[in-house]
């Protein structure tokens, strides 16, 4: 117990909390968000002109797909679950494996993915110039269609993909009758029991890798951190995800194996923390997490 009271001190923020609210706005270069969202809807990034970003980011459904593993061209199908788009901008670093740094180079992965998107940006940057995409780009940029500024246009508009205003963002922010005692209950739990060791900051998560069985041995066919690193040690080691909005992301996990958020929670307490933890715990701590979904922003409309 004194060992999770320290962790709570360790990630207290400002407003005396481990976890902080989602800042109402984000400042962001509008010329480029509008061509950035109007590639994110478009299909023309794909190789066969069947996939865009919002093929596996649903911006009106938790900003995923829904589905255990994402569907590509020719109907190909990956091995790992896709995270959420929203929010995205505050995870330190980008894919399960975080193998990379920031929105703008994660975008470059699902274009040249032969499974996802299966293009080339030197055939995708061909085609681009042949359309009123290339006019439009340089009103942007003095040397027009490149992989650099595709993936700046489209992390620009990722940007704008934040979810304010959750119940327990407002309850942070001062307004007590904003969840119920079931869900402040939930919260209590959720810090005693240990979970805020890896979910905390504004993202709830994402700032940080643990590894997939801390207890216990978990069978997982992805690696995570080794598979960019090659380390022995990096095995198993995954980014914390974040649980913003997480009651409409299911399935969970970096390999979609829990549908049901009452079931990650008993996952998480035995594997990740050693913890044994009642059905009324689990229904508090679920409840909980459900005040986490925030607003859907403007931005996310077509």
């Amino acid at each position: 117990m004194r060992f999770f009271a320290f962790l709570l001190l360790l990630f207290v923020g400002l407003n005396g909390e481990p976890i902080t609210p989602i800042p109402q706005t984000i400042e962001v270069d509008e010329q480029k968000v509008k061509l950035g969202k109007k590639l994110f809807f478009d299909t023309i990034l794909s190789a066969d002109n069947t996939i865009s970003c919002a093929t596996c980011h649903d911006l009106l459904s938790g900003g995923d797909d829904g589905l255990k593993f994402s569907f590509g061209i020719r109907g190909q199908e990956g091995d790992i679950n896709s995270p959420t788009v929203y929010n995205a901008v505050y995870n330190f670093r980008q894919f399960w494996n975080g193998r990379v740094e920031n929105l703008s180079h994660q975008t470059w992965g699902p274009i040249e993915n032969p499974v996802e998107m299966g293009n080339t940006f030197r055939e995708l940057i061909t085609t681009l110039n042949q359309t009123s995409y290339k006019k439009e780009f340089l009103n942007i940029y003095s040397d027009g269609v490149t992989k650099n500024n595709i993936g700046d246009v489209i992390a620009e508009y990722e940007k704008t993909l934040i979810t304010p205003n959750a119940p327990f963002d407002n309850y942070l922010r001062g307004d007590k009758s904003a969840i119920s005692q079931k869900q402040k209950d939930g919260y209590e739990l959720f810090k005693t029991k240990g979970c805020i060791a890896c979910h905390h900051g504004v993202n709830v998560g994402g700032n940080l890798y643990n590894k997939f069985g801390v207890m216990q041995e978990v069978k997982s066919k992805r690696l995570g951190r080794y598979e960019v690193t090659k380390k022995e040690a990096d095995k198993y080691y995954f980014k914390v995800p974040s649980l913003r909005n997480i009651a409409l992301t299911a399935p969970y996990l970096h390999d979609g194996r829990y549908d049901k958020l009452e079931d990650v929670v008993k996952f998480m307490a035995r594997y990740q923390l050693g913890r044994t933890v009642s059905q009324d715990e689990v229904d508090k701590m679920v409840s909980f997490l459900h005040s986490l979904t925030g607003e859907i922003p403007s931005s996310a409309h077509r």
